[in-house]
């Protein structure tokens, strides 16, 4: 099948978070046979700032972040395209990409795949005119990065003609343990850009952690975090490219995540970074959300707070032993039930299932 994907970037993590899914999902989804062209727009200097080279499983196709730009890549992708995807978050011109491609040939299968559906949901809640009101029911099929049925649910109660999470994955190719960098050594590490509704966790979870124990260290990579008033035993890196991904969670005695506002109301949605982070063979410690336990134990595989005072508990009593035991056992885990060529699988599933449907309507 010929599959045309509109989203942020394939080629850099610049400000784009959903970069290694999209590689993980999509290079998984090549090797089942599939024909993929990405585009994306020259926007945010991301070009400027590339992680990777063009991959061979897709061919990349970069447009100018102009009405023009937009218009021509969705022409070029609507006449030979089988299946066009337009995923949540592109950056510029999301709004008319939304609606163009939900009213693009019907021969063609539409799918909206949102990388932050929690996000979503709240904007089109909150909002009785938003667009994705009239578009939404036109898509043949609603994708989701994680959500569950909560996000599920909520979808079809918008009009989704049905709507099914694939979750963030591990690809072991890309993330897996390397040796430790003293670039990167530190008690606890936390990699995330610096968004409106994060930031405050991040101050409630990592910052109030480092302020309870000033006798350790943190660090703190991702974009935007320059002027933020950190404690003295915070080091501050910018933006950490990929390629550093393995080095960065396997120097720190443990990695923490942190959600979004909105996905940790609605649960059952883990980061890519959870897997990523794992993959590379950290001990992770999570805020706590809701399903947590649907892909890692508690307190085996991964360690649970619910606050800064917990995070700096669990840094407490902590050692490096204790930590690779945490380590080793969520690795096999993810290994064994969350990789992309799984995830790819039911890909598959849902398309042919969807298009058995469609098939059947006409």
């Amino acid at each position: 099948m010929k599959i045309c994907f509109f989203g942020s970037s394939l080629v850099s993590s610049y400000w784009n978070g959903a970069a290694t899914y999209y590689r993980g999902m999509l290079k998984e989804i090549a090797a089942l046979g599939h024909e993929i062209t990405f585009f994306e727009p020259d926007a945010f200097e991301r070009q400027a700032h590339r992680d990777i080279e063009d991959p061979t499983y897709a061919r990349v196709s970069v447009y100018p972040a102009s009405q023009d730009g937009w218009q021509r890549s969705l022409a070029e992708a609507s006449r030979s395209a089988d299946l066009l995807i337009k995923a949540s978050g592109v950056g510029v011109f999301d709004r008319e990409l939304e609606i163009a491609i939900a009213q693009a040939r019907p021969a063609a299968i539409r799918i909206y795949w949102d990388v932050d559906a929690p996000a979503t949901l709240d904007a089109i809640e909150n909002d009785p005119h938003h667009h994705l009101r009239d578009a939404i029911p036109r898509y043949d099929m609603v994708l989701t990065y994680g959500g569950g049925d909560p996000v599920a649910s909520a979808y079809c109660k918008v009009g989704a003609r049905g709507c099914a999470p694939l979750y963030n994955a591990l690809d072991p190719e890309t993330h897996f343990p390397v040796a430790p960098s003293a670039r990167f050594a530190c008690d606890l590490g936390l990699l995330a850009n610096r968004l409106p509704d994060r930031e405050s966790r991040v101050d409630d979870f990592f910052l109030d952690a480092a302020r309870h124990l000033p006798a350790q260290q943190f660090v703190l990579g991702g974009s935007g975090w320059n002027t933020k008033q950190t404690p003295p035993n915070v080091r501050k890196l910018g933006h950490v490219g990929t390629g550093d991904h393995n080095a960065f969670f396997g120097s720190c005695l443990a990695t923490l995540n942190v959600n979004r506002n909105s996905m940790a109301k609605y649960g059952f949605s883990p980061p890519t970074r959870v897997f990523e982070a794992i993959g590379a063979g950290a001990c992770l410690i999570t805020d706590e959300w809701q399903g947590i336990d649907c892909f890692l134990e508690p307190d085996r595989e991964v360690l649970v707070a619910v606050d800064g005072a917990e995070v700096a508990e669990h840094l407490r009593t902590l050692d490096g032993g204790r930590g690779r035991v945490i380590a080793e056992r969520a690795r096999a885990r993810v290994l064994a039930h969350h990789t992309y060529a799984q995830r790819a699988r039911q890909f598959n599933q849902l398309l042919e299932g969807m298009s058995a449907r469609i098939e059947a309507a006409e």
